[in-house]
């Protein structure tokens, strides 16, 4: 016998990504983000980009803007930038995965954009607190396509870059990674026990920067697509 949950209120949408050449959907769980990831980027932002233990930060699945298209300039920021991402999404999960075993949990790939409000981060840093009013915030994970490993593989170099009304600001390789992506899901299956659905924005290279409402921006990663969001 089986009885339907009877809820107070209507239960929150599901959200997901389009995913190459399917008619079925990614289910987004959780997105976990890789802070300063490429070298040069962690020197811009005056860190040290030694290879030491990378740390997360989070977004709501509701920050998604499936498959590009507009994003929305938030209100309480004056400095709003872009970070230009590779995407990876998981279709299984665990704790303590090895790394040689990593890759066998993802489904596909995307680009994404984390995009940030970097005056509130700014903020929060200089206090002590969370970044989440800087990364979380509506909106803030435009996500392209999913491209599914049995067409994209697994991509470990080839260029990430994003263009910004039609001029180059970020441009790197994915082999510039400090932590590469079996090492950095095997590093956050130590954090917590992934789970199916579970998406990761696995760092930005330099050159991020503000944009402003009516840019154009553009971004592409090497063997897995492009993505163009509009800023409104």
């Amino acid at each position: 016998m089986t009885t339907d949950t009877l809820y107070a209120i209507p239960p929150a949408p599901v959200h997901s990504l389009p995913i190459q050449g399917e008619r079925a959907r990614f289910p987004v769980n959780r997105i976990f983000c890789v802070g300063r990831n490429y070298s040069e980027h962690a020197r811009e932002m005056g860190h040290n980009p030694d290879r030491e233990p990378p740390f997360f930060f989070m977004k709501p699945a509701s920050a998604i803007v499936a498959d590009g298209g507009e994003f929305a300039y938030p209100p309480l920021s004056n400095d709003v930038h872009h970070e230009i991402e590779l995407v990876v999404a998981l279709k299984t999960g665990g704790s303590n995965i090895a790394a040689s075993a990593a890759l066998g949990h993802v489904y596909g790939y995307a680009v994404g954009l984390d995009m940030t409000r970097r005056d509130l981060q700014g903020e929060a840093k200089k206090m002590g607190r969370p970044w989440d009013t800087g990364k979380a915030f509506d909106g803030s994970a435009p996500c392209g396509e999913l491209v599914p490993v049995a067409k994209a593989g697994h991509p470990a170099t080839g260029e990430i870059r994003l263009e910004v009304n039609g001029t180059q600001r970020q441009v790197g390789d994915l082999a510039d990674m400090i932590w590469n992506v079996p090492d950095t899901i095997a590093y956050l299956s130590t954090l917590f026990t992934l789970q199916p659905g579970d998406l990761i924005f696995t760092g930005t290279p330099a050159g991020v920067a503000a944009v402003q409402r009516g840019d154009r921006m553009r971004g592409t990663v090497a063997g897995v697509g492009a993505l163009e969001v509009a800023v409104v």
